[in-house]
């Protein structure tokens, strides 16, 4: 896990290194850059370096292959060691121990299809000297970020889009970036909050021919919405079979040159991570929870009862007022673009004391998309009956429930008057109640409704479809690259591992959701080794207690920083309404928190990574 910077703009190496600095937190052990070309088509390639395999400086990137493939690269490989004994069976030699290099080989062998053979997460460029070109991929499900800066002959890319955006004087922020943020709490794919700098998207590559400036991006991976392949056995070899897929996808990930560690938080998915681990090494397995003070926010007596079944090295990080406020301090200093998922806190702290034990750590990241594991799923279903009333039916429920007393009755009444249960779920992610945003377009129209709208699968696979195209990649992803990558940690996923993903993918629905059980058929897998009486508890997301926070310990700083002059000074609200929303929060009326958040955190990167820049 490393941070890569490139680029065809003439800066100077100063100017380079200064880029480079910006980012180190993503790779402290080895800073370098290289020129590559010539005076009049200079290419710049830099590398931040975390070493985690082949830790040797032989490995250091940027990295030449071969006297003519020049590569960067962000991410691992985990089925690198089978494709380096294929390609040496082809003539291919290798000098290191690394992925790096396999990838490099696997270029020259399979040209640009060669991200077809690359098992992880990555994001990398190749600058092939020979064909004055340059070649980049991203992973799958976009677990490695990469933006992108294109304009005539001038090319820019890196990990971090302040990388790019320091020394640059074409830049200009984004106001329709501004409203998706407001609306889905982060910035889609291929959106930044630049309008001049892109996101290359989750399963795309992309090659730019250095004589004519041509840009071709292309999609080489995407979800089966089809089920061209279903799984034909029975449950029971269904259980065999992702039991099999997720011990090899940890035992890969566990693979490194330094310590290597789990994230257990107790729930389902991190305890079947945490539960594989232990059977497939031999070695005593470190694994760490966060540990919250305030009532209703402590989950990690569960934790701690899953790590005593499994005994493992468990480390319980308690976590304080004080330190979450200091990072909500620096918060934009590491999401250096706005971005509103409050788990971000939490993760961070868990980050920053996971990292003084070990250099890696396995998450139970993709678990919930994958085997229909949330609670709006379930909701979902219910609500969808009542859109086969008809519709003159429906919209009187929608005006009786809005009449209610309790919020969640109005928000119901207020979902029933969309057109359709596609819809709805949209209005349930973005936001039902919406009045306080001004946006001069559908901020709903993404392109992964497709995801969602067409009518080859049921409902349930539809959202999960939708789930992992959408807040999959845009926000956990980045919450958690960037979460960890602030103290210089690695986290993998086994439950992202694209294997995983394409056989959830194949499985009848009710092997993943019968109608009682969600996640029915990962936690088959999980009680073959933990309890099942251990998890006979309601699901619990990862949180900090900012709601009551934001009434009483951080009441004068929110206030302070979200007065009505600020409040006008924020693009896109309608401020009169947004300040009284924040009074109902204060006086416990209704809970605002999710909105005061991310109005903080856009005020707060407005102000400093924002500053100067005109917004269009």
């Amino acid at each position: 896990m490393c941070g890569i910077y490139g680029s065809t703009i003439e800066y100077s190496k100063k100017q380079v290194q200064d880029k480079l600095e910006r980012a180190k937190f993503r790779g402290p052990d080895k800073l370098d850059f290289k020129f590559f070309g010539d005076e009049s088509k200079p290419i710049i390639f830099g590398h931040n370096r975390l070493a985690i395999i082949d830790v040797d400086e032989r490995s250091n990137q940027p990295f030449t292959y071969n006297n003519s493939i020049h590569i960067v690269f962000n991410g691992e490989v985990y089925n690198f060691k089978v494709l380096k004994k294929q390609l040496e069976a082809k003539g291919y030699k290798f000098n290191t121990t690394s992925d790096t290099e396999v990838i490099c080989a696997a270029y020259l062998e399979y040209g640009e299809d060669c991200v077809n053979y690359l098992g992880g997460m990555f994001a990398f460029v190749i600058y092939d000297e020979t064909k004055q070109k340059l070649f980049g991929a991203r992973d799958r499900l976009g677990k490695k970020p990469f933006y992108y800066y294109l304009n005539e002959k001038q090319f820019e890319f890196a990990s971090q889009i302040s990388s790019i955006q320091m020394h640059h004087t074409n830049l200009t922020i984004s106001n329709k970036a501004i409203s998706y943020y407001l609306a889905w709490g982060a910035i889609p794919d291929p959106h930044s909050i630049f309008n001049e700098i892109k996101k290359l998207q989750a399963g795309h590559c992309f090659s730019l021919d250095l004589t004519t400036y041509n840009f071709k991006e292309r999609k080489y991976w995407d979800i089966d919405t089809n089920v061209k392949n279903p799984f034909q056995g029975s449950y029971k070899d269904a259980i065999a079979e992702l039991d099999g897929l997720i011990s090899s996808a940890v035992s890969t990930r566990l693979f490194a040159d330094v310590p290597v560690g789990v994230f257990l938080s107790g729930g389902v998915d991190s305890s079947v991570v945490a539960a594989l681990a232990t059977k497939t090494t031999d070695s005593k397995v470190k694994t760490f929870s966060v540990k919250f003070n305030e009532k209703g926010f402590d989950e990690s007596v569960y934790a701690q009862q899953v790590a005593d079944h499994l005994q493992t090295d468990h480390h319980i990080i308690e976590c304080n007022y004080n330190e979450g406020l200091d990072l909500i301090d620096n918060f934009t200093h590491f999401y250096d673009e706005p971005f509103a998922d409050s788990s971000a806190i939490p993760s961070m702290l868990l980050a920053k004391h996971t990292r003084k034990k070990v250099t890696v750590a396995l998450s139970g990241d993709g678990g919930d998309e994958s085997f229909i594991g949330y609670e709006r799923y379930k909701w979902m279903k219910q609500v969808n009956h009542l859109y086969n009333l008809p519709s003159f039916l429906r919209h009187t429920v929608a005006k009786t429930a809005s009449l209610a007393p309790y919020y969640k009755f109005k928000m119901i009444g207020k979902g029933l008057q969309y057109d359709d249960i596609n819809s709805l779920y949209i209005a349930s992610v973005t936001g039902v109640n919406m009045s306080w945003l001004k946006s001069d377009f559908d901020y709903t129209d993404v392109p992964e409704k497709k995801y969602l709208y067409h009518n080859t699968k049921n409902l349930y696979e539809r959202l999960t479809d939708f789930d992992i195209k959408t807040y999959l990649n845009w926000d956990i992803n980045t919450k958690v690259d960037r979460a960890t990558m602030a103290y210089s940690l690695e986290a993998r996923a086994p439950l992202m591992d694209h294997s995983i993903v394409e056989f959830a993918q194949s499985l009848p629905t009710d092997f993943k959701y019968n109608g009682k059980i969600q996640k029915r058929i990962l936690k088959d897998v999980l009680y073959q080794y933990v309890p099942e009486k251990i998890f006979d508890r309601p699901k619990a997301g990862f949180t900090m207690p900012f709601a009551e926070w934001f009434k009483h310990e951080l009441k004068d700083y929110v206030l302070s920083e979200l007065d009505m002059a600020s409040l006008r000074e924020i693009p896109n609200i309608d401020a009169d309404e947004v300040y009284k929303m924040i009074q109902q929060h204060m006086n416990g009326s209704w809970n605002r928190y999710p909105l005061i958040w991310k109005l903080l955190v856009l005020k707060q990167w407005l102000k400093t990574n924002g500053k100067g820049y005109t917004i269009k």
